[in-house]
């Protein structure tokens, strides 16, 4: 009788212990799964026929709470507070930017096969489709050797430059590329991957402009002389890193950026002074032209936030 119950009783521990240890299987898949959402993500969104890239950032908060940043199509890398996940679905809410809205963006997504789908409803109430995959790394394996210098400007004219769309105010005046207004960016007709840039640039008081690198990361030119350093104003990485000091001129006088960019790092020399050493850029910046990171891009000069002038644009390309 007691050799019966002994039986059972290992019986009774050996499936117990089976069921705790399946189930504790289980509830680890579940985690994994949950937990996969972890990383950076570059976001492609149908909005009404205009396609518009934006990114998505998600991390790990202590043991178990997911937080992340997001940057829609314009503005700065916002943070979210609790990415939610649940029976593979995933959810978080974010406060309007730039809406003057008080409702919340709603982003909804599932994951398949290391790939995002979704929509974004904005805080104004419209839908927009999106797809999502992993943002590569962009490691490089040895040290770039630097090919010839290229002067961007070389011309009389515009050439080797396009607008962003038809009406197009920037001209060349004397080799000074000169945007009297507001209104068109105006892009590289030749794409670059690793390289060097020195560029110079002047505005009148109250202007902003950006320095895009590859068309998608912003370095920021703007007027801010005397005011503290920020990822959104002079020198900056536009949301994402700030310079070490303030180091903007008066308006009306010239300045320099030198600028490298190897992968995803980053060195800003502004008027003869390192302000950024050798950061990483997590993603694309608002306003970006698209959000493929993995491929050469242009250089982009922003031209619909006020009257700016660029001169001696010399980029030095990567081999």
């Amino acid at each position: 009788m007691k050799k019966t119950c002994l039986l059972l009783g290992l019986a009774f521990f050996t499936s117990t212990a089976l069921f705790a240890s399946s189930s504790n299987a289980a509830a680890a898949k579940k985690v994994a799964a949950d937990n996969d959402i972890i990383g950076r993500w570059d976001l492609t969104v149908n909005m009404d026929g205009r396609i518009a890239p934006s990114w998505l950032e998600v991390k790990l908060s202590g043991v178990k709470t997911l937080v992340g940043y997001f940057v829609a199509d314009g503005g700065s890398a916002r943070p979210i507070s609790h990415v939610q996940v649940k029976d593979g679905k995933i959810h978080f809410s974010i406060p309007s930017q730039w809406d003057r809205l008080d409702k919340y963006m709603e982003f909804d997504a599932v994951l398949e096969n290391d790939q995002l789908k979704g929509t974004i409803t904005q805080s104004y109430g419209k839908v927009h489709s999106f797809t999502g995959e992993r943002a590569p790394l962009l490691k490089r394996d040895k040290a770039p050797v630097w090919g010839k210098p290229i002067n961007l400007l070389s011309g009389k004219g515009i050439e080797g430059w396009h607008a962003d769309r038809n009406n197009n105010q920037w001209v060349n005046i004397n080799g000074v590329l000169t945007s009297p207004k507001s209104g068109a960016n105006i892009i590289t007709d030749q794409s670059f991957e690793d390289f060097k840039l020195h560029i110079e640039f002047r505005y009148p008081a109250g202007s902003n402009s950006g320095v895009y690198l590859r068309g998608r990361y912003e370095i920021q030119v703007e007027d801010n002389m005397c005011k503290e350093p920020s990822s959104t104003l002079f020198g900056g990485i536009y949301g994402f890193i700030t310079p070490n000091e303030m180091v903007a001129k008066a308006p009306g006088e010239w300045q320099t950026y030198d600028i490298t960019l190897v992968g995803r790092r980053v060195t800003v020399v502004a008027n003869g002074k390192a302000i950024i050493v050798d950061q990483i850029i997590p993603g694309i910046t608002g306003g970006a032209l698209n959000s493929k990171e993995g491929e050469p891009g242009p250089i982009m000069l922003q031209g619909d936030h006020g009257p700016v002038e660029y001169r001696n644009i010399i980029i030095t390309p990567a081999k």
